[in-house]
């Protein structure tokens, strides 16, 4: 101990600082971004309280009611067509991602867009909700921080993992599931040496909050909430199920539409610009007759978790809701698919209480536990997180008392829809960008190394016979200059070759150029490397 004070103590206390202003630092960034989407959602839509926006939203004419994402999705297509390259939203997706393989760092120009797009997405009418958002601007100044002090890749992760411990738990009031969220989905370990600095950084966006809104849950639950134990458990199971269900149908519909948005785009030649535009349209015209789609919809949500909503309402509105959250991300709209999954999830709990309670009155309690455990359930399977989700719906409603239906609930649902799609929605986004983080990083450290990075050069000691090299070419086994060891190691499984020629073609005519040879020895030796840092650094 002795030995870790003198030497260590001074470097980790600086460390801590840096963590505690980060966290300051993005505890003030959600708090600025939630107020600015109160702002500008009372300026459009003219209302001082929007906490009850779809309430007031019924009693405007339907022209502004579908204006206003229109004009949104305008503004969200010039800030993405003009500051990001492939006119995408970024959001928590990237953030794993920078976390797995760019040493802690994000996309900062492309970043800072995306929240401004986001904002105006969820001001307008857009259906997401403001965490993801919230957690890349976290993530961007973690990253900024990052390359001030040119931190290595286990500081700049840890410093990442700052950042959006902050954000969420600033984002909810909840300290205590912003640092396990960290830790959960984004670094996707525990290790112990991330453990301090984490927890302070997320102490730190609570404090901010706190400050600024009181200390005050999100949801407020009836006071007569209470839960036949035993008896009722197994209705609990079957929701947990349920909700698996319907969190792989809230996930599949998201990208199906964007499958549908691309080739739309595509096919018919529509500027990339006017894509958020024609969302809007779509969700303008849904709000004139279910403005309850409209923004993040907290009200909704604790409609359901207050029981004020009756059986078709709660089915109604859930399928709805997934309407329009599909359409909100087909057309790159902006936001996070948090907020979203959770009113899902207590409408969809909601509805299968209702009719629980009525098959067997008796032996039950409140139907809007079954809410409260169903909002859980399905955001607990959308974010992979079971754990921080569970402690994010006890900390956003102060009801400690049913976690044992939640728990319940959200592993079954976390159970069924891990195997329906890969692990949670982010993992599935980065999947379908031919991202393998979902297996692990024995899959995904391959994708790290470039061969050209690995490989032999001509004039190099130990390297390839030249012609033997040239031989491999004509017979069709090499690898192009851009391939990474995610692609090599199959090509020697196949071949069964000492090394493979590494070249860079040409045009059609032109002959390939040989670069150099990559050995299977050193591509082993260095994905061993690479997957020794990672558990050391995971066991730390």
């Amino acid at each position: 101990m002795w030995h870790l004070l003198r030497h260590r103590g001074p470097s980790q206390f600086q460390f801590w600082l840096i963590a505690l202003a980060i966290g300051i630092g993005a505890g003030v960034a959600a708090l600025l971004f939630r107020k600015g989407i109160t702002a500008l959602q009372s300026s459009l839509y003219g209302t001082d309280d929007t906490t009850h926006l779809h309430s007031f939203a019924e009693t405007l004419p339907w022209i502004w009611i579908v204006a206003i994402p229109v004009a949104g999705g305008l503004v969200v297509g010039a800030i993405l067509h003009h500051f990001t390259p492939d006119g995408r939203v970024r959001s928590v997706a990237d953030v794993i991602e920078g976390a797995a393989i760019h040493d802690g760092r994000i996309e900062m120009r492309e970043g800072v867009a995306s929240a401004f797009a986001s904002l105006v997405t969820l001001s307008t009418g857009g259906s997401s909700g403001r965490e993801g958002p919230v957690v890349h601007m976290a993530g961007v100044i973690a990253s900024w921080v990052s390359n001030k002090i040119n931190a290595n890749g286990i500081t700049g992760r840890d410093l990442l993992g700052c950042a959006v411990a902050a954000a969420v738990s600033a984002s909810f009031n909840a300290p205590i599931a912003g640092a396990l969220f960290a830790l959960e989905v984004v670094l996707r370990h525990f290790a112990l040496h991330a453990f301090a600095p984490i927890v302070i950084a997320s102490v730190a966006g609570t404090v901010i909050t706190r400050l600024a809104f009181g200390d005050v849950t999100e949801f407020t639950l009836p006071d007569s909430s209470a839960l036949e134990f035993y008896v009722e458990l197994p209705a609990f199971l079957l929701l947990g199920l349920v909700c698996g269900l319907v969190a792989t149908v809230l996930m599949r519909a998201i990208f199906l539409a964007e499958r549908v948005g691309n080739n739309l785009q595509m096919g018919l030649h529509v500027p990339r610009w006017l894509r958020p535009a024609v969302s809007g349209l779509f969700l303008g015209v849904i709000a004139t007759q279910f403005p309850h789609i409209i923004g993040v919809g907290y009200e909704t949500t604790s409609a359901a978790l207050t029981g004020q909503l009756v059986l078709h309402e709660a089915v109604v509105f859930a399928v709805l809701k997934t309407v329009a959250v599909a359409i909100t991300f087909g057309g790159r709209m902006g936001g996070g698919v948090f907020s979203p999954s959770l009113m899902v999830g207590a409408l969809t709990g909601l509805a299968f209480g209702l009719i629980a309670t009525g098959l067997a009155p008796s032996v039950s309690g409140s139907a809007t536990l079954y809410a409260l455990a169903g909002m859980g359930a399905v955001a607990a399977a959308v974010l992979g997180a079971p754990i921080s989700t569970t402690l994010i719906v006890f900390e956003m409603t102060g009801d400690w008392q049913t976690g044992l239906a939640v728990m319940v609930a959200v592993s079954l649902s976390t159970a069924l829809s891990s195997r329906l799609v890969d692990r949670s929605f982010f993992l599935t986004q980065l999947e379908e960008r031919n991202l393998h983080l979902a297996a692990g990083p024995q899959t995904y450290l391959l994708a790290m190394f470039r061969c050209t990075g690995v490989m032999r050069a001509p004039d190099a000691p130990g390297a390839a016979p030249e012609v033997a090299c040239w031989d491999m070419i004509e017979a069709g086994t090499y690898l192009d200059a851009g391939a990474t060891l995610e692609a090599a190691l199959p090509v020697f499984e196949r071949s069964g070759a000492e090394f493979i020629p590494v070249v860079r073609l040409g045009g059609k005519e032109d002959a390939p150029e040989l670069l150099g040879a990559l050995f299977h020895v050193d591509a082993l030796k260095v994905y061993n490397r690479a997957l020794a840092a990672t558990a050391a650094e995971e066991h730390s």
